[in-house]
């Protein structure tokens, strides 16, 4: 595997791999490498000829009083995992590579950006809308993998590239799970083993809010009030929000109807989590549109010769 730091260098590799014809697939990472993003590394792998993992961790994502400083960092060891998953390059440029000074451009990406995510950690989605537009315009026309588990922000880069016309297939994949149901999460390590007993309780209070949906339950508000109710019981557990919104809009509806999302937040001790997961009314179709690539503009076909059915 090819280890880049520098713009020029990756636009200049990822152009050459279009040029001999190979589809490019690309996943966004702020390192801290877990089995969810290697999981779309091999989804990339299966799907594209040449496969850049990216390891950057974004200033303007964080908030003043968040983990910028203490998220953790250990190049050799993502290049290594990347490697193992089959990404043939590493793009892992210096803060001063990306943002030689304050950038005076940002991107901010109405609607879905708004609420949950985006009331609860200000200019957070600015901060991930920015510098996802950045990384697409470096590499390029391409297929960009990114995981469920951050389902807001899928929904965001899905929006700005349908209205920025930007020549990437957005490929959302299903959250990787431990056997015991935690989302895997980078931020799982700053958790004791208490306090990661105590965070599965995200994982059991979406499973009852979507088995109330499954049941028949229509009224949003029950569902997120259920789910709330569950976090609540978990004393090392400080709920932020649970909502059960349309997939689409990420919106609270008057009544829940065919596909549903539901999304938690809440803090185990010091540590901020997030969860989410799909539901269905009785009597719904499964829509999988959520699954397949979303596209701005044309960019060349992904590999059919071993891609993976969905």
């Amino acid at each position: 595997m090819r280890v880049i730091d520098t713009v020029t260098e990756l636009r200049a590799a990822l152009d050459a791999e279009r040029a001999a014809g190979r589809a490019v697939g690309l996943v966004p990472t702020m390192g801290a490498l877990h089995e969810g993003h290697l999981s779309l590394v091999r989804r990339a792998v299966a799907e594209c000829d040449v496969v850049c993992a990216t390891v950057f961790v974004n200033p303007l994502q964080f908030g003043p009083h968040e983990d910028f400083d203490a998220y953790p960092r250990d190049l050799d060891t993502d290049a290594a995992l990347a490697a193992g998953a089959g990404a043939a390059l590493l793009f892992a440029p210096l803060t001063a590579e990306m943002f030689p000074a304050e950038p005076c451009t940002t991107v901010h990406v109405a609607g879905v950006s708004e609420g949950m995510e985006g009331a609860s950690r200000p200019g957070h989605f600015d901060g991930v809308a920015t510098i996802v537009t950045k990384l697409f315009a470096i590499a390029g026309p391409c297929r960009a993998y990114f995981g469920e588990k951050d389902f807001q922000q899928l929904a965001v880069v899905r929006q700005l590239v349908r209205d920025l016309s930007l020549p990437v297939d957005v490929v959302g994949c299903p959250t990787v799970r431990d056997v015991d149901g935690l989302a895997l999460s980078s931020r799982n390590a700053y958790l004791t083993a208490e306090q990661r007993q105590s965070a599965l309780v995200l994982h059991r209070a979406l499973c009852a809010g979507a088995a109330a949906v499954a049941a028949g339950e229509t009224d949003p508000a029950t569902v997120a009030e259920l789910m709330a109710s569950i976090v609540a019981a978990e004393p090392e557990v400080q709920l932020d929000y649970a909502e059960a919104v349309d997939p689409r809009t990420l919106r609270r509806p008057a009544a829940l109807d065919g596909e549903v999302r539901l999304l938690v937040a809440a803090r185990v001790g010091t540590t901020r989590l997030i969860d989410n997961l799909g539901a269905r009314t009785p009597g719904a179709a499964p829509n999988h549109d959520h699954h397949h690539p979303e596209q701005g503009a044309t960019v060349p076909a992904a590999r059919t010769d071993h891609q993976e059915s969905h």
